[in-house]
């Protein structure tokens, strides 16, 4: 109990030490990243055309505008959006106004703090009143994964039924939580305000993740999509009519990412989104985050495979692995070791050149931007430069993707910590559009789920203005109107599927409840 109180108090001290440091280091120093790509009230409007880094809080209107960059011509915006100049990208700069309204937490207040946002996001217990009912699918190699589908809100009639009708055409969004299985605060809000916007809100449970049972000795490693493929094509399945989003919280933006680089064009997702998403993901493992949040992701993650130490000693170095001290190391001896012989000693994560070899190999499968230029959907990243988690933003964050590939859009904030972006009093429930003004409601998530919407109209719209294109073009003969026809049923017509949706799950012997 002793230690416990110990530790707690240490806990304390760390957290008010750091608040205090990065307050008092945030009054004085502007923000490095921002000015060093050029971003401040009055380059933006010269720059905007060439590089597409737009500080959204730049008002268009001339009068106002000069008067701005008068009064506050080198002050660093609270966000911007950094991305390759394109037509989606002028639509969204139009139509996606909850971008603009985010105003960061200043002075002496918790909601200030990245690292306190980050703790609390994490740790504080919350009770959502959303209603949930679990999917178990099993799958090709008889491992189980959990697909938690929020079906209704407290308070509100419920029917019971296991899931929606396949008749259905409200837009699914998947969910996927990080990758140690942690279900935040953050997902059952997020769930809450997709339920609020009439989404079909499903959160996808690795193997063994959130009292999944593990039905195998394989677990998921880092960037391997093969799991979340199989739960996507059996979504389809159910709801074969209905849009899928898709949203990724901290670093299981590694496996949504994987999964849209290796599927392309054929991921059946119209538009993703990365909350606080870890990108340079091998060299995050190596180094880490700062020691507090690192020791608090390698106790939790040994005690959440300790339930687990009977059966994975058939796989692992279960005294290697639970006397690791670093996430490399945890990681290390998962799935880059071979068993040896029961009762023979296992070398620690790391010690030798075969182990580091095994490592490379690891990462060179499962590193998630491997195949970033195969995505072919957009993809909205929306990341704060005190992130304690993902780290400094100069090494962790590739501008340059975000720069030069039209599919990646990058929202970057002053502060808002990891998963948090708490907004002033004020401005936290204030909003323009469709998705503002809901109390309680993140900034984060009004702008993922505004982002939505508007790639969904502009992708409408152009294909809209393609099939008046070639109505136009054909003019008004018979022919004419036999491509109509053939048009609209070339829309309406699913894609087919590479597999037989049988021969995968076996419903007769399926773990649904």
């Amino acid at each position: 109990m002793m230690e416990w109180l110990v530790a707690l108090c240490i806990g304390i001290l760390v957290a008010v030490i750091w608040s205090a440091s990065k307050y008092f280091g945030s009054q004085g120093e502007p923000d490095a990243l921002l000015q060093g790509l050029g971003i401040s009230r009055r380059q933006t409007k010269e720059m905007v055309s060439e590089r597409c880094v737009s500080d959204l809080g730049v008002p268009v209107d001339g009068a106002n505008a000069q008067t701005s960059d008068r009064a506050g011509e080198n002050k660093v915006p609270d966000v911007a959006l950094i991305c390759k100049p394109s037509a989606l990208a002028n639509y969204l700069f139009k139509h996606c106004r909850t971008f603009s309204n985010f105003t960061a937490c200043t002075g002496w207040t918790w909601r200030a703090s990245a690292f306190l946002q980050t703790v609390y996001g994490a740790c504080w217990p919350y009770e959502s009143p959303a209603y949930f009912v679990r999917d178990y699918l099993q799958l090709s190699d008889d491992g189980l994964v959990a697909l938690d589908w929020a079906v209704s809100m407290a308070g509100e009639s419920y029917q019971k039924r296991r899931r929606t009708s396949s008749n259905s055409t409200s837009p699914i969004l998947l969910i996927i939580p990080n990758s140690f299985g942690k279900i935040t605060r953050n997902v059952l809000k997020l769930c809450e305000v997709a339920l609020s916007h009439g989404y079909l809100p499903v959160v996808f449970n690795r193997r063994s993740h959130n009292a999944t049972p593990l039905s195998t000795v394989k677990l998921q490693q880092f960037g391997d999509p093969g799991d979340l493929r199989e739960a996507v094509r059996y979504m389809r399945y159910r709801q074969p009519v209905s849009r899928l989003y898709a949203v990724s919280e901290s670093t299981g933006s590694g496996l949504l990412l994987s999964y849209l680089g290796e599927c392309g064009s054929s991921s059946y997702v119209t538009a993703a989104a990365c909350l606080s998403p870890v990108f340079r993901c091998q060299s995050w493992f190596e180094k880490g985050p700062i020691w507090p949040l690192h020791w608090a992701l390698v106790t939790y993650q040994k005690i959440c495979l300790n339930r687990y130490r009977t059966v994975l000693g058939e796989t692992v170095h279960t005294d290697a692995l639970f006397s690791s001290c670093s996430m490399r190391g945890l990681e290390e001896v998962l799935f880059c070791q071979q068993p040896g012989p029961k009762g023979a000693p296992a070398l620690a994560g790391g010690t030798s050149s075969s182990s580091g070899g095994a490592w490379e190999a690891y990462w060179e499968r499962n590193e998630p931007l491997r195949d970033v230029d195969e995505v072919a959907i957009p993809v909205l990243s929306v990341c704060a430069q005190d992130d304690p988690i993902r780290g400094d933003p100069q090494s962790t964050l590739p501008l340059e993707l975000f720069e030069s590939n039209p599919h990646f859009f990058l929202l970057l904030t002053t502060r808002g910590g990891h998963c948090g972006f708490n907004t002033q009093e004020g401005s936290a429930f204030s909003g323009g559009g469709t998705f503002g003004g809901t109390p309680g409601t993140s900034w984060s998530h009004r702008a993922l789920l505004e982002f939505f919407r508007a790639t969904t109209d502009f992708i409408a719209a152009e294909e809209r203005a393609k099939q008046a294109a070639r109505r136009r073009g054909l003019g008004g003969s018979s022919q004419g109107k036999v491509f109509r026809h053939r048009s609209v049923s070339s829309c309406r017509r699913l894609p087919a599927c590479s597999h037989n949706i049988h021969t995968i799950y076996n419903w007769q012997r399926s773990y649904t409840r």
